[in-house]
């Protein structure tokens, strides 16, 4: 993952730009962001999963080095909307606007 976690700041006008309405490009944003947590979210689960265990006493806490190297690396991990505008702002995301008829009450685009 080459993308630093530090803040950074964004031009207003070039995140519209993509779209011609920044809150269309924010939604786009959003969308995809929901999208990585939410693969994030599966992958952490999968990887804890192994560790699960029906007894719960305090050595076997202490005892679970890996357990921990694991979650404090996803604790590292630049959050998902970082990722999400990075490849909005790349060109590396593809997303179209729904035409009236694919509309339902309530969609954002």
């Amino acid at each position: 993952m080459a993308i630093q976690a530090a803040i950074k700041t964004r031009n207003i006008d070039e995140i519209a730009a993509k779209t011609g309405n920044i809150y269309k490009s924010i939604a786009v944003i959003s969308k995809r962001s929901r999208q990585i947590s939410s693969n994030i979210k599966e992958e952490l689960s999968s990887k804890l999963a192994e560790f699960a265990s029906t007894v719960d006493n305090l050595e076997e806490i202490f005892e679970n080095r890996e357990q921990i190297e694991i979650s404090k690396f996803y604790e590292r991990m630049p959050k998902p909307s970082r990722f999400a505008a990075e490849e909005f702002l790349d060109d590396k995301l593809i997303y179209r606007e729904n035409t009236e008829e694919e509309q339902q009450p309530g969609d954002i685009l």
